[in-house]
């Protein structure tokens, strides 16, 4: 077994190698996003060297709302650990559904999508796992007002 202490971007970068044991990630500092959230790193190409996944922690701090993005060809998967958040999403972020602790998400690619967190005292925390390796490189911020009305 391989363990990997995580602090900021301070990342190993690819291995050398092909892992032949299992890689724990220990992140012990949150960064920003790109969607101006905290999160905490996990499973990416620059922290295992993983080639099709990676997966972290992301937080909505209280009254917090991400950066209006998308993924232009990845697919995204969400576990909503604890909270309560609404997502608008689509051109121009018109449609919303709100969903709560327990919920699991899946946002194709291409979507727009915007998450806010719907508590003034309590953060939201979600896993996300995206079928991207690189995890923030391919984020493509979205204005919605510039859609076709």
């Amino acid at each position: 077994m391989i363990e990997k202490p995580v602090s900021n971007h301070d990342f190993y970068g690819q291995l050398d190698q092909k892992p032949t044991e299992l890689i724990i990630v220990r992140p012990d500092a949150e960064t920003l996003n790109r969607q101006s959230l905290p999160n905490f790193v996990g499973i990416c190409a620059s922290t295992t060297g993983a080639k099709g996944i990676a997966m972290y922690l992301a937080i909505i701090p209280p009254g917090g709302i991400a950066e209006p993005h998308y993924h232009p060809e990845h697919e995204t998967a969400i576990y909503l650990l604890k909270g309560q958040v609404e997502i608008c999403y689509g051109e121009g972020l018109k449609q919303c559904q709100v969903c709560k602790t327990g919920d699991f998400i899946f946002t194709p690619p291409g979507v727009p999508h915007q998450p806010r967190n719907l508590s003034a005292t309590e953060p939201v925390y979600v896993l996300a796992a995206r079928n991207d390796p690189n995890q923030q490189e391919k984020v493509v911020s979205y204005d919605p007002t510039l859609e076709s009305q």
